[in-house]
């Protein structure tokens, strides 16, 4: 039975009355709705990726453990063709060649709990905001370093002098190792500096012993390594003092026969710390007043090398040469209001350090081919951390150096944060320490308990 009219025209009313409101809509059209539930969206994404940028660094040849960023995985062997460094498999592990990894399991201890530290490396106490940077474990590409064991270094050091030799990144180290090594000792008041003196910025050295191990870690204030002393009698007047090139520290009189030293210099080398404030250049009775700082630098090396060649006993000693570690001041120098207070994460890239920072880690790696080249066995065991130090922008102290913030244009991205990356030194320095002992047939000598 065939439809009127005007049945048809009722069914169709409604169809047009539904697209008109349809089109009120108006999906087409951009509106503060439609935008706002967009921006709300983005943000929201953004968020999660920022919360949870530590599975995506986990990706970024950090590891190999996320399954949410598996997509950002660069090459690189994978955990299991790893070996372990302290066997055999390992002995020719490059463990300097490697990345950050993201690690919940760390720090290695609060700065809280450590009275061993100077203020001014306390960045979380001294307010900064995140705790990402103490959360970044060094891990080689083709080998697994040892986890950290505080009593078993405390155990190979007894009775032993394990000295730190070198400017305040040297400190910086040092602090961190004391950090490190308390951290398993339940009565602090067994740990002590033997003279009476609290860890603070000042000139000398600082002696601590771990009283239940007999054994002392120690510090030696000799930012250049070589000799600073007065000017040669006759002397021009804006000849302040000198550095004589050719010999040792003073300090060297009292940790050349320690069982563990780790040597470094490089952060003092520049023109302000030596010709500008008068601090001019001598080999034996003579100023040398036109030697650029580069080959002062280099001539140094080279008798802190020759110093380790021929005065220390390599079946008693074992050496270590730490590489520079490089400065992050971003739009300016540390005196010309240079900041870093802003890095909150590694490069994930290549380093954007500049290329200053490497002059000084070439001029070391030049001294110590000329060695080899001429068949001379290296007595000593190179922590070459420029690199791996390099990607660490997010580790300085920048503004939290002090109780209070300090200003934008005072700020300290030269030092390190602690717990932070020089505990990462230390874990290469316990590994490299723990291989060197075990290749080698005890050491019989030992000190008397005192």
């Amino acid at each position: 039975m065939s439809k009127t009219p005007s049945q048809q025209d009722n069914e169709i009313l409604p169809f047009f009355e539904g697209l008109k409101k349809f089109k009120r809509f108006r999906l087409l059209e951009p509106s503060v709705g439609v935008l706002g539930f967009f921006f709300v969206t983005v943000c929201v994404i953004c968020c999660f990726f920022y919360l949870d940028y530590r599975a995506a660094a986990k990706g970024f040849l950090f590891s190999t453990q996320s399954e949410r960023f598996m997509w950002f995985r660069f090459g690189g062997p994978g955990e299991d063709r790893r070996v372990e460094f302290l066997t055999e498999q390992g002995d020719g592990c490059d463990v300097f060649d490697g990345g950050w990894e993201w690690d919940e399991s760390y720090p290695l201890y609060q700065s809280k709990n450590c009275s061993f530290m100077d203020g001014g490396f306390r960045c979380s106490e001294n307010g900064r905001p995140d705790i990402f940077y103490t959360k970044w474990r060094w891990q080689p590409k083709y080998c697994n370093l040892p986890r950290f064991n505080a009593t078993m270094m405390l155990e190979r050091l007894r009775n032993k002098r394990l000295a730190f030799v070198g400017d305040s990144i040297g400190r910086n180290q040092w602090e961190s190792l004391l950090c490190m090594l308390s951290s398993v000792i339940p009565n602090k008041n067994s740990i002590y500096e033997v003279n009476g003196s609290p860890i603070t910025k000042h000139k000398g050295f600082l002696v601590f012993k771990f009283k239940d191990f007999n054994c002392t870690v120690e510090y030696y204030r000799a930012p250049f390594l070589v000799l600073q002393s007065r000017p040669p009698a006759g002397a021009l007047r804006k000849i302040r003092t000198t550095l004589k090139l050719d010999q040792m520290d003073w300090s060297s009189i009292k940790w050349g026969d320690a069982d563990v030293l780790v040597f470094n210099t490089g952060h003092w080398w520049n023109y302000e710390k030596t010709v500008r404030g008068g601090c001019y250049f001598q080999l034996g009775n003579e100023v040398k007043m036109d030697m650029k700082v580069e080959d002062a630098y280099h001539r140094s090396i080279e008798t802190v090398v020759d110093y380790i060649h021929t005065k220390i006993n390599p079946n008693k000693t074992q050496v270590f040469f730490r590489t520079y570690a490089p400065v992050h001041f971003r739009g300016g120098s540390w005196k010309t209001g240079g900041t870093c207070h802003m890095e909150t994460l590694p490069e994930l890239g290549s380093s954007l350090v500049p290329p200053d920072n490497w002059s000084q880690f070439k001029t070391v790696m030049d001294v110590l081919s000329a060695r080899t080249n001429r068949s001379e066995v290296l007595k000593l065991d190179l922590l070459n951390v420029t690199e791996m130090s390099s990607r660490r922008k997010d580790g300085h102290s920048s503004r939290y150096y002090l109780p209070d913030l300090a200003p934008l244009h005072r700020q300290d991205c030269s030092h390190w944060c602690l717990p932070g990356v020089p505990d990462a030194w230390n874990e290469l320095l316990y590994a490299l320490f723990l291989k060197h002992a075990d290749a080698r047939p005890s050491n019989s000598s030992s000190r008397t308990e005192s």
